[in-house]
C-alpha cells in the first residue's frame, strides 16, 4: 500500500476522531468465505500505527466453516496457522451507532507475503472477476435487496413476533405482505437502523413487509463500484443484527428458517455503463429497453443462466440454504428469465433505457454477497462473449410452471461447482479448489451430526 493511501487512512481516523474524542477500541473487520464478519478489537494506542502499517492476522480467518472452526485441508490446519500481512480498506472507518462507548469500525483486507491480494479474501475474488468486464471498459452499477425475520428474543426456540390483531392478543394470521401497518409496528427499530446506517454511510432505502409474518426486506441504492455495493450489503446485516437486539428482536438471515413460510433472499440489481456513463444493454444498435430486449442484454442473461447450475453453490453455500429452494415458495429452481415476473431465477423490471437492468434472484440472505456478484460477474462477461442465447422468454403475466433444474441439494452443488470450466477462469482455480474443498467438509460435518430428527423419525419406529 502507498504512502498515499497511508496519509489518506491517517487523515480519514482523525476526522472520526474529532468527531468522536472519546473514542478508545475499534473494531477491525473481514468477511470470510460465508460473508461472516471476523476480526479483533484494537485501542486508541495502535490506531495510527495500524493504520500506518497494518497488522498480521492469521491466514486462516476467512477459510473457516460457520461455526468459527477450522476445516481439514484449509489454511489453519496442521500448519501453525500463520499471519499474513493485512491493511485497512480507505473509507471503511466509520462510528459504531450501538456500542455502549465511542467506537469506530473499519474494514481490512489480506495479503499474500508476495503482496498480492489474499487469494481467499471475498474482496479480491470479486475484483478478480469483474476484470473481463473492466477490460471492456465496461463498469457495473449494482443494489443488493437483503430478506430476513424478526424474531421474538425472549422466546425459547426460534419464534417470528409478527403483528397482533388489535384487542385481542393474538397473532394476526396470514402473510399481510406490503402491509404498510407492520411497518408502523417496528417504527422505533427502522428509525433507529436508518440513523445507524446514516452514521455508517449504507445506503439504506425502502423498507417492505414481506410475505411472510415478520419478515422484512431493505433495499440498498444502487452504487458503481461492486466491491462498495458488496460491503454496504455485509455492514447492512450487521447494523440489523445489532440494532434488532436492542429492540428485542433476533435478526435471522438464515434462507429458509420456517418450513411453512417464504425463504430469504439476496436479490441483486445489475447494470452495465459504457466509458461515458451509457447504460450498456441500452444504447447498442438495438435501443430497446422493453421485449425482445436488445442482444447484449440476451447474451448476458444466457451467460447468467448457463452458469446458474455451477454457480449454485455459492448462491446456497449453507445446508440450511437448500430449504429454500422450492419452486411453491418463491424460490427461483429453474433456468429461466422474464419480463416484470417474480417466479423466474433472472427478472428483468420495468425501466427506462438508461435503468434497463437485471434482477438476479438466485442467492439466499445467507449467502456471501462477494462472491454472489462475483458468479454473476462471471456469467456477465461469459454470455457477453460467447454470445449465449437465454432461450424464450417467460412474459409478464405468463403462468409458470417450474422445473427444478438448478442443484437442489447441497453435495450436488458442490460436485457442479468442483467440475466447473467457466468459474474458475474468473475467480481463481485456487479460490474454487479451497471453495469446495471447504464446502464439503462442512456438509459432511453437517451430514453425520445427529439431530433430534433423527429420534423423531426412528426411535420408536424402528
Amino acid at each position: 500500500m502507498t504512502n498515499k493511501k497511508n496519509g489518506s487512512l491517517r487523515a480519514e481516523l482523525a476526522r472520526r476522531l474529532r468527531k468522536q474524542p472519546q473514542t478508545a477500541t475499534m473494531e477491525l473487520l473481514v468477511p470470510d468465505i460465508l460473508g461472516i464478519l471476523r476480526g479483533k478489537r484494537i485501542r486508541r494506542s495502535s490506531f495510527e500505527k495500524t493504520c500506518d502499517d497494518g497488522f498480521g492476522f492469521c491466514a486462516g480467518t476467512t477459510l473457516m466453516s460457520a461455526l468459527g472452526d477450522v476445516l481439514p485441508g484449509m489454511v489453519g490446519d496442521g500448519d501453525g496457522d500463520p499471519d499474513i500481512p493485512c491493511r485497512l480498506v480507505p473509507g471503511s472507518i466509520v462510528p459504531v451507532p450501538w456500542a455502549g462507548r465511542p467506537t469506530l469500525q473499519a474494514l481490512f483486507r489480506m495479503y499474500e507475503a508476495t503482496g498480492e491480494p489474499f487469494f481467499a479474501d471475498s474482496r479480491a475474488v470479486l475484483e478478480r472477476a469483474i476484470r473481463p468486464l473492466q477490460k471492456m471498459r465496461l463498469g457495473i452499477v449494482m443494489a443488493t435487496e437483503l430478506e430476513f425475520y424478526l424474531l421474538d428474543a425472549k422466546a425459547p426456540k426460534p419464534t417470528q413476533k409478527p403483528s397482533s390483531v388489535p384487542g385481542m392478543n393474538r397473532a394476526q394470521p396470514g402473510p399481510q405482505v406490503y402491509m404498510p401497518d407492520d411497518l408502523w409496528d417496528i417504527e422505533a427499530f427502522l428509525d433507529d437502523l436508518y440513523d445507524a446506517c446514516a452514521a455508517q454511510g449504507i445506503p439504506a432505502d425502502t423498507a417492505t413487509s414481506e410475505f411472510a409474518p415478520a419478515q422484512f426486506e431493505i433495499n440498498l441504492a444502487h452504487v458503481d463500484d461492486p466491491v462498495l455495493a458488496c460491503d454496504h450489503a455485509v455492514l447492512l446485516k450487521r447494523a440489523v443484527k445489532a440494532v434488532a437486539k436492542k429492540h428485542g428482536f433476533i435478526a435471522c438471515f438464515m434462507a429458509k428458517p420456517f418450513a411453512e413460510d417464504s425463504g430469504n433472499g439476496l436479490h441483486i440489481h445489475m447494470s452495465l455503463v459504457d466509458r461515458n456513463g451509457k447504460n450498456y444493454f441500452s444504447h447498442g444498435r438495438d435501443k430497446l429497453a422493453s421485449p425482445p430486449f436488445p442482444a447484449r442484454l440476451r447474451h448476458a442473461v444466457g451467460g447468467l443462466l448457463k452458469t446458474m447450475p455451477e454457480a449454485t453453490a455459492l448462491f446456497a453455500p449453507n445446508a440450511n440454504s437448500y430449504r429454500r429452494l422450492l419452486p411453491e415458495y418463491f424460490a427461483p429452481v429453474d433456468l429461466n428469465w422474464g419480463v416484470n415476473h417474480r417466479a423466474v431465477a433472472v427478472r428483468i423490471p420495468v425501466s427506462d433505457a438508461g435503468n434497463l437492468r437485471f434482477e438476479h434472484r438466485a442467492a439466499g440472505a445467507d449467502a456471501n454477497p462477494y462472491l454472489v456478484t462475483a458468479a454473476i460477474a462471471a456469467g456477465v462477461h461469459h454470455g457477453l462473449k460467447n454470445r449465449i442465447d437465454p432461450g424464450r422468454m417467460v412474459e409478464e403475466g405468463e403462468p409458470v410452471r417450474l422445473r427444478t433444474r438448478i442443484p437442489d441439494r447441497w453435495d450436488a452443488a458442490i460436485g457442479k461447482f468442483s467440475r466447473s470450466k467457466v468459474l474458475p477462469e474468473y475467480l481463481g482455480e485456487r479460490f474454487c479448489r479451497y471453495y469446495a474443498l471447504n464446502r464439503r467438509g462442512e456438509e459432511r460435518q453437517f451430514h453425520n451430526t445427529v439431530t433430534p430428527t433423527d429420534f423423531d423419525w426412528y426411535l420408536r419406529a424402528v
